[in-house]
């Protein structure tokens, strides 16, 4: 099969992503975003909770990623397993804004203290076996995102959820984890352990070595006999709360499937987060969850997109050998033709446009390195310098052109791939969001279309 060309599949041929109208239904209940590391979805998440809350909604974000981003972005000192209200919000008609940070060992704490007698309850928290299990038991923290999850929307104190997910393709370990854990409660390992706290004395302890000797022939002589009682005794204490968790997770997984649920895979014009944005789109679609389409970072513009990378560079190479830039289609020996008058005034509005680039900040590439050299030195220099300062501009331009063309391909790929993810793309800031007002600037940049 024949591709098309990148002009039939670019994004005048997807869907536009229009946020405002999904915060504003009152039957979005929740939002999850997810997507590689790095890419934005704290900022995403935080920047729509901002938004929600201003146009009315009583929305929480929820992160599960522990870094401090969130909080310091709301001004709020840290973040904990209670939603703290966010102040400095000017929301209508009742809108609040709370955000939280999901604390994996303390939500498992509160379903055992909710769902076993206080006895029991306490025989489980000190059990050593239990403390390993809900500090860092693979898939646990997954697993207690859903309850957390669970648990707000059935308080409904909120009408608007925001889910911040861990990075990289653990961002999607929370759809299996319920399974996982679920299955591991509710399987022949657990079953076997339950065995013998029926049987009692010592008959179900030999039933029990028995077992695990049939499992796995030395597990007792590796972990021990002191590890094997830690199990038996955390198993027969939970004995009665094995169905809830699967019951709860089944439960939760459904909400997530439901129509009020809005899924937002967030990524950057760049090959490897886009290549995750794929995988988390399709793995979406086989788990039949709602997804709202793709939300674009980090974006890169020109305001003298007339002028290409080719006469850019040609014209400040006529510079630098001290020719005379042609006003017209002028000649040239080198590729590309020399701009033209319109064309440098597009760049020099551009360049008045585009904040400083801090002299401390290294680029990726030499040859803009270079450029920025040459405009500070003829910043600060005298009239004759004028000559190398726009050359320099030139380059950089050029360089910024090129940026751009490849972060075009690279989204032009993905919308090839998947023509029915509607998508709108967050022009880049020149700097980190570190405040509320930051968060309202990618809030307007989240909804602006394209």
């Amino acid at each position: 099969m024949t591709e098309k060309s990148p002009e039939t599949h670019g994004l005048d041929a997807v869907p536009v992503l229009e946020l405002d109208p999904l915060i504003d239904d009152l039957g979005t209940r929740i939002i999850v975003c997810c997507g590689a590391g790095g890419v934005g979805k704290t900022t995403t998440a935080a920047a729509l909770g901002v938004r929600a809350a201003e146009r009315g909604r009583r929305v929480v974000v929820l992160t599960i990623d522990p870094a401090r981003r969130l909080a310091q972005s709301m001004g709020i000192d840290s973040l904990d397993n209670t939603p703290r209200k966010v102040d400095g919000i000017k929301g209508s008609d009742g809108g609040e804004l709370h955000a939280m940070m999901l604390d994996m060992k303390r939500t498992f704490d509160e379903i055992v203290e909710a769902h076993a007698e206080p006895d029991r309850a306490r025989a489980i928290l000190e059990n050593p076996f239990y403390q390993s299990l809900s500090a860092g038991f693979a898939g646990t923290q997954e697993y207690m995102a859903m309850e957390k999850l669970g648990q707000l929307r059935a308080r409904d104190e909120w009408d608007l959820i925001v889910v911040d997910t861990p990075p990289s393709r653990s961002a999607l370990d929370f759809l299996d984890a319920p399974k996982r854990l679920g299955s591991f409660l509710d399987g022949k390992f657990i079953k076997l352990l339950m065995a013998p706290a029926k049987v009692g004395g010592r008959a179900g302890m030999k039933f029990l070595n028995v077992g695990m000797s049939m499992m796995t022939g030395t597990l007792g002589k590796l972990l021990g006999g002191q590890f094997l009682k830690d199990v038996q005794t955390f198993v027969a204490a939970m004995d009665t709360m094995f169905g809830g968790f699967r019951t709860r997770a089944d439960a939760t997984y459904k909400l997530l499937q439901a129509p009020g649920t809005a899924f937002l895979v967030v990524a950057t014009p760049e090959r490897d987060a886009l290549r995750e944005a794929a995988y988390f789109v399709e793995r979406l679609d086989a788990e039949e969850m709602p997804l709202a389409g793709l939300v674009l970072n980090r974006v890169h513009g020109s305001a003298a997109a007339r002028l290409s990378a080719e006469r850019a560079r040609a014209a400040a190479e006529n510079l630098d050998e001290g020719r005379i830039v042609d006003q017209g289609a002028g000649k040239t020996d080198r590729s590309g033709s020399p701009a033209t008058e319109p064309e440098l005034s597009d760049l020099a509005t551009a360049a008045t446009a585009v904040p400083p680039v801090p002299q401390a900040a290294p680029t990726a590439d030499p040859a803009q390195d270079s450029a920025v050299d040459d405009a500070e030195q003829a910043v600060h220099g005298d009239d004759s310098d004028v000559r190398h300062l726009t050359a320099g501009l030139l380059r950089l331009h050029a360089e910024r052109m090129r940026v751009l063309a490849r972060e075009q391909r690279t989204r032009d790929r993905f919308t090839a791939l998947h023509p029915e993810v509607a998508v709108t793309e967050v022009a880049a800031l020149p700097g980190d969001v570190h405040d509320l007002a930051g968060l309202r600037a990618i809030g307007d940049r989240l909804t602006a279309g394209r």
